[in-house]
């Protein structure tokens, strides 16, 4: 197994990923986050409303009345570029965060750059089904909402 040589280096190269100029191709890129979900339907559609993506094609939402059994969605931004997918887990339960009865599956933070934006991005979330879990946007430092996506999964809304 490799471990570190120092804090700012990842390998027996010496290279720092983080520094203009390396060779970022040797290392793994995030494609997306995956986030699982009963309603595998209902949740894309919650955080497609919420950050402004669409939906690959081929997964948008089927039209006539038709079954919609989708078990894999994917959602991109206006670069079309993979930002979450949802994937439907029939047994699945929502965390339920702060306690560890069942923990996290997943938590994503989304900033926002100000403190008005974030109290309009959470307004908005509650419209499409989210709940506030944790209020600190009176904090000076870092104002933030921990919220709970329709599915019960934690994210965070703050200003940096």
């Amino acid at each position: 197994m490799r471990a570190f040589l120092t804090p700012l280096t990842w390998d027996e190269s010496g290279i720092d990923p983080c520094t203009l100029g390396a060779d970022v191709s040797r290392y793994p890129i995030l494609l997306h986050a995956a986030i699982d979900a009963r309603d595998c339907r209902g949740l894309a559609e919650f955080y497609r409303q919420l950050l402004g993506l669409h939906y690959r094609q081929g997964d948008e939402p089927l039209t006539g009345g038709n079954l919609d059994d989708a078990d894999w969605l994917v959602l991109l931004d206006g670069d079309n570029n993979r930002v979450v997918t949802i994937q439907r887990k029939k047994d699945t339960s929502p965390p339920t965060w702060p306690s560890e009865d069942v923990p996290m599956q997943i938590h994503l933070d989304f900033k926002v750059p100000t403190e008005e934006e974030l109290e309009r991005h959470r307004a908005h979330a509650e419209e499409l089904g989210a709940r506030v879990l944790y209020d600190r946007s009176q904090d000076e430092g870092e104002p933030l909402y921990v919220l709970a996506d329709p599915a019960g999964h934690p994210f965070c809304l703050l200003v940096q």
